[in-house]
């Protein structure tokens, strides 16, 4: 099952993200839990060492490695490096989780963006394609990461939303991005609901069949984003509602390697 979770800044996708890698690793699957947000925060939210977080470079900025796997720092270089060492070397594991930080995609007229373009490519070709591996992939606010053809690999867009008019229109652009890419499943999340009427505002912004439930507004999980160096995710962190979302998403699993 490779999954992407998207949506605009501060709606809580990470949260929802690390809540889902948390559910998956309990359910005995390997996950390899990939930070593709410049804001970089799932390492945190997943209670994963700030120290050794500190020290993981985003497979963006690693210009030896680059380098290396494109065929050196020539005009030319190799559209599709095996980068397959690169994911078990430069990740954090703990138990069944693998993590990683993407890093950011370079823009045109940055200096040698297509070949760290081209290395980022590879990695999640290699993510969503090769591995057996659940896959779960914190996005920005867009999809910038994903090419028509690493999106191919991908199983789920979920797209978290809050109530809100700026949130609902970020939601939206993702849809359609997703759908335009040829990813099939495109779910809607709605985040931090506190009343009925902004429930109804979901439902009257996306079809029944969109949305694939919603996640109440709770002041633990405020209290818990504001822990400088959590131990570890707890059953406890987990929010209301989650574990429906995650047997609604495992309900059209195509796979992932189970702890045996």
């Amino acid at each position: 099952m490779k999954i992407a979770v998207s949506g605009k800044g501060g709606v809580g996708k990470t949260t929802v993200a690390a809540n889902l890698i948390y559910l998956f690793a309990e359910n005995g699957y390997h996950v390899i839990a990939v930070d593709a947000d410049p804001d970089a925060s799932l390492g945190l939210t997943l209670g994963l060492d700030p120290q050794k977080l500190a020290a993981l470079t985003p497979l963006a900025e690693m210009k030896e490695v680059i380098e290396q796997k494109s065929g050196g720092g020539g005009a030319f270089y190799n559209l599709n490096p095996d980068v397959e060492d690169v994911i078990d070397d430069y990740s954090l594991q703990k138990g069944k989780v693998k993590f990683l930080i993407m890093g950011g995609i370079k823009q045109g007229g940055s200096a040698c963006y297509c070949r760290e373009n081209a290395f980022l490519n590879a990695v999640l070709n290699s993510l969503l394609l090769d591995k057996k591996e659940v896959v779960v992939l914190d996005m920005s606010a867009g999809i910038e990461h994903l090419t028509r053809g690493t999106a191919r690999g991908v199983d789920m867009i979920l797209v978290v939303t809050e109530p809100t008019r700026a949130s609902v229109k970020t939601a939206q652009v993702v849809k359609r991005l997703s759908s335009d890419l040829g990813i099939r499943q495109v779910k809607i999340l709605g985040n931090k609901v506190r009343r009925e009427e902004e429930r109804k505002y979901l439902e009257d912004n996306f079809s029944p069949d969109e949305i694939i439930g919603y996640l109440p507004f709770e002041e633990k999980v405020w209290e818990y984003s504001m822990v400088d160096s959590p131990e570890g995710f707890e059953k406890e962190n987990l929010i209301a509602g989650i574990s429906d979302v995650y047997r609604q998403v495992v309900g059209g699993d195509r796979g992932g390697e189970r702890a045996q």
